[in-house]
C-alpha cells in the first residue's frame, strides 16, 4: 500500500492532545513521539524504549487514536513501533539535522556522569551493593528495573514517575532498586536524599511525638526539605494513624515542589486496608510496578552474577558449580534474598577451609536452610498437596468456595502452615486459595494457632504435617 502523508493530521491531533493532558504532561511525550509514515488508515510512529511504550499504550493511545478520527472522520489506527533514537533519523528526513547534536550531549553527559561517579563517596544512608550494575535484568523484571532507571535519570520531573512505587514479596528485589536510584542520583546529582524504612519512619514519629514541639519541628524540616525521598516497606506504617496523617502531608509538600518520592511495598497499595485512603490516592498518582520471582533462567544468571561479585571482594578464584547453583534454586523456590544467602554460605566455606564446593559438601552445609522453615524455601503449592493428601483431598479442594467441615477444617490448617513455613505475605497466601482476602489468612491462621495450644491432637497433627513437608522439600 502507498504511503500517505499524514504529518499535519498528527500534528494537529497532537494539539488537541495537548489541550487535554496539559503543557506539562505533553512536553513529556511529545519528546518520546516521532511520526515515521502513513498508509491508508495506519499511521506509524517511533518510540524510543518498551517501558515507554507500555506506559503510553495503557495511558494515552487510546485519547491520541481518538483525536485523530474525530479530525479526518473515519477510523485511524496508531502503530507504535520501538526505534532508537540514532535509528529515526534515517527514517524520518525532517528531524534529521537535530538528531547528532542530541546523541553529542548525551555523550559528554554519560563522560560526565562516570566521572562524578568515581570521585564521590558513597552514601552512607545506602548499601554499597545495591546498584543498578550489580541487578540482573531479565524478562521479569524488565519493567521494574527501566521504571527506576527513568526515575533515577530523571528525579522529580514527570508526574508519570512521582511517586514511584515498587510492590511484590519478601527478597525479590525491591530494596535492591530502591537503593540504586539513591545512588544514582547521590552519584550525579547534588539532590539531598533521605532513605529510610517504614519502620524506622514509625518510630522516628512516635518518638518525636513524646518529645514535643520542636522536635516535632525539626522532624518536619527535615522530611520537608529533601529532593528524593525513598520509603522502604511503607506498609509498615498501616499500623500508625497519626504516622499515616505526618506522611500525607510530608508527600504533599514534596510533590507540589516537584521533589521525587520512592516507596516499596509487599502487596499493590489498595489492599492495604488500614491506610488512609487519601494515602493510597497519593501513591497511585505515579507509576506502580510489580517485583515478581524471576523465571528459572533469570535465578541461574543472578546467582552466577552474586558470585563474581563476591568473588571480587575476596580476591579469591571461588567456583561454585552450576550442578550447586541448580541444587540451591530448586530448594529455595520463592525468595531471592534467602538464595543469595545459601550460595554465601558455600562461599564463606570454600574461602574458610580453602577447598572447593562439592555437591556433597553443598547438600551437608545447606542442610538446615533448606529445612528452615523461615527461609521462604517451601512452596504453597507443596503444603497444599501434603494437606490435601492427608484429608483425602485434592489441592483444588482448599482453593474453592465450599465450605463443608472437611474442606474447611483442612483449608484453615494449610493456610496456617503457608504462614508458618513460607515468607509469603497475607496477600501472596490468600491469592494462592482461591484469591482470598488477607484478613481471611488472618483469620485462619490465628484459629488454629489458638487450638494448637489447648488441642494436643491438633498440635500432634500440625508437627507431623510440618516434618512430611520438610522431608518432601529436601531434595
Amino acid at each position: 500500500m502507498a504511503d500517505r502523508n499524514y504529518l499535519d493530521l498528527w500534528n494537529e491531533s497532537l494539539s488537541l492532545f495537548k489541550d487535554d493532558v496539559g503543557e506539562e504532561e505533553f512536553n513529556f511525550w511529545h519528546s518520546k513521539l516521532d511520526y515515521i509514515r502513513a498508509e491508508e488508515t495506519e499511521i506509524f510512529v517511533a518510540i524510543p524504549t518498551s517501558l515507554i511504550l507500555e506506559l503510553f499504550s495503557s495511558k494515552y493511545l487510546k485519547l491520541l487514536t481518538e483525536k485523530l478520527t474525530g479530525l479526518c472522520g473515519e477510523s485511524i489506527k496508531i502503530n507504535l513501533e520501538i526505534h532508537k533514537k540514532e535509528n529515526i533519523a534515517e527514517e524520518n528526513p525532517e528531524k534529521s539535522e537535530k538528531e547528532p547534536e542530541s546523541i553529542a550531549v548525551n555523550a559528554n553527559a554519560n563522560t560526565n556522569a562516570a566521572k562524578n561517579r568515581e570521585e564521590k563517596k558513597n552514601s552512607p544512608q545506602l548499601q554499597e551493593e545495591y546498584t543498578f550494575e550489580t541487578f540482573v535484568v531479565g524478562e521479569i523484571n524488565n519493567y521494574a528495573y527501566n521504571a527506576a532507571l527513568a526515575v533515577s535519570r530523571n528525579p522529580g520531573n514527570s508526574k508519570m514517575y512521582n511517586p514511584l512505587l515498587i510492590y511484590g514479596g519478601t527478597g525479590l528485589g525491591k530494596t535492591h532498586l530502591m537503593q540504586s536510584i539513591g545512588h544514582f542520583i547521590h552519584h550525579n546529582s547534588d539532590q539531598k536524599i533521605l532513605y529510610i524504612t517504614g519502620n524506622g519512619f514509625l518510630s522516628e514519629f512516635v518518638g518525636v511525638m513524646q518529645s514535643g514541639p520542636k522536635s516535632k519541628d525539626a522532624f518536619t524540616k527535615k522530611y520537608r526539605n529533601v529532593d528524593v525521598l525513598l520509603i522502604d516497606d511503607i506498609h509498615n506504617i498501616e499500623r500508625g494513624a497519626g504516622t499515616q496523617d505526618e506522611l500525607f502531608y510530608i508527600f504533599e509538600a514534596l510533590y507540589n515542589k516537584k521533589k521525587q518520592m520512592v516507596f516499596t511495598c509487599d502487596r499493590p497499595i489498595n489492599e492495604l486496608k488500614n491506610m488512609a485512603p487519601r494515602l493510597q490516592s497519593r501513591f497511585r498518582w505515579g507509576l506502580n510496578v510489580e517485583l515478581q520471582l524471576p523465571k528459572y533462567e533469570e535465578l541461574i544468571a543472578i546467582l552466577k552474577k552474586k558470585m563474581e561479585i563476591k568473588k571480587a571482594e575476596l580476591k579469591k578464584d571461588i567456583n561454585i558449580s552450576d550442578e550447586i547453583i541448580e541444587l540451591i534454586i530448586k530448594n529455595i523456590s520463592s525468595n531471592v534474598r534467602d538464595m543469595e544467602g545459601a550460595l554465601n554460605t558455600l562461599i564463606g566455606y570454600a574461602d574458610l577451609v580453602n577447598k572447593p564446593v562439592t555437591m556433597e559438601i553443598a547438600q551437608r552445609e545447606l542442610k538446615d536452610k533448606f529445612a528452615d522453615p523461615k527461609q521462604g524455601n517451601l512452596s504453597i503449592e507443596m503444603i497444599q498437596k501434603v494437606v490435601a493428601e492427608s484429608f483425602n483431598l485434592i489441592p483444588n479442594d482448599l482453593k474453592g468456595k465450599k465450605r463443608t467441615a472437611g474442606k474447611v477444617r483442612a483449608r484453615h490448617i494449610a493456610i496456617y502452615l503457608s504462614r508458618e513455613l513460607t515468607e509469603n505475605s497475607l496477600t501472596e497466601i490468600g491469592q494462592s486459595f482461591g484469591d482470598r482476602d488477607h484478613t481471611t489468612i488472618m483469620h485462619s491462621h490465628r484459629l488454629i494457632n489458638e487450638e494448637s495450644r489447648s488441642d494436643p491432637n491438633l498440635y500432634t497433627i500440625l508437627e507431623n504435617l510440618k516434618k512430611t513437608i520438610k522431608e518432601l522439600n529436601v531434595k
